[in-house]
């Protein structure tokens, strides 16, 4: 258990039962922001509240600082961790409330029924289960090439931000790649992608507290505006964030425009599949994509 928050929202609905509960807290070792020789490492047992605060990611790496700002409330934030934003578990209420569902070990998807209901589930990369990840954090560590360290039975393993998440197809049971005894202790961000255009976006219900519908984040880094690198992630349309390599390639030595935007939004929900009460996002994930390549346009009022 990190900062708890997941945990105890399973403990509280008697949902799991675990016989034993580790509190990590303690562990000094796992907190903090250090700089390395190659840009930084943020301990997994890290506050949302000091990733959001913290002087140096907000110079180089404001990316990570706005999607952990867009994360719940300030009072969770503050009990929150990084390692915990990016490792909880899925919101799909069927699970929660102790359902049979497939992710639960049974043999149906709720959601995925003509009764159910299914408005914040997946668009894309559903397999049995239609959940989606609620990280806010995830698609800025993505985007920023972000390397997670992992201590393990064998030793300690070291992985790509966007291979520490899986799909239904991998194992339908979890969100990523943790197995028991495996332990998430840092994420280190490289200096690649310091001092990029940045754009991070959350569409939620509320303003505040609330697990995204859809959220975005890219890095790119743009000369005479022209797109040189780029790297661009969306959350809520999968049970894993997705990095849309297709849009990157696509986008590449083109000009960040709203041309270019409009383009890279149109590729990035082909093979979108709605469900009864989730279409909306197909058009909501071509807007925010097309938002964070070409930039926000000015509203037109007229007089």
């Amino acid at each position: 258990m990190a900062g708890g928050l997941d945990s105890f929202d399973w403990l509280k609905d008697r949902i799991k039962r675990p016989k034993v509960l580790v509190d990590l807290s303690g562990i000094a070792e796992l907190k903090g922001v250090r700089t390395t020789s190659d840009g930084i490492e943020i301990g997994a047992m890290t506050t949302l509240s000091e990733v959001v605060r913290h002087p140096l990611i907000k110079e180089k790496y404001s990316l990570l600082a706005e999607g952990a700002e867009l994360a719940a409330s300030p009072q969770i934030r503050n009990q929150g961790t990084l390692g915990g934003n990016v490792s909880q578990d899925t919101r799909c209420w069927y699970y929660r409330a102790g359902w049979p569902c497939y992710r639960a070990g049974g043999n149906i998807c709720y959601a995925d029924t003509p009764t159910g209901r299914n408005r914040e589930h997946a668009i894309l990369h559903a397999e049995r289960c239609v959940a989606v990840n609620p990280s806010d954090s995830a698609p800025a560590l993505i985007a920023l090439d972000a390397k997670f360290v992992l201590r393990t039975p064998k030793g300690e393993r070291i992985v790509d931000a966007e291979d520490y998440f899986i799909g239904p197809d991998i194992d339908i049971t979890r969100l990523h790649i943790l197995k028991p005894g495996d332990l998430l202790t840092a994420i280190r961000i490289p200096s690649t992608w310091a001092g990029s255009k940045f754009y991070f976006e959350k569409v939620r219900d509320r303003n505040v507290w609330d697990f995204p519908l859809l959220n975005v984040a890219s890095a790119m880094q743009v000369s005479g505006g022209t797109i040189e690198r780029i790297r661009l992630s969306v959350n809520g349309a999968a049970a894993r964030p997705l990095r849309l390599k297709a849009v990157e390639d696509a986008v590449r030595g083109k000009p960040a425009t709203a041309a270019t935007g409009e383009m890279a939004g149109q590729l990035a929900v082909q093979g979108a599949v709605p469900l009864q009460f989730n279409a909306y996002k197909i058009p909501l994930m071509r807007n925010l994509v097309k938002r964070a390549i070409g930039g926000v346009e000015e509203a037109k009022w007229a007089s």
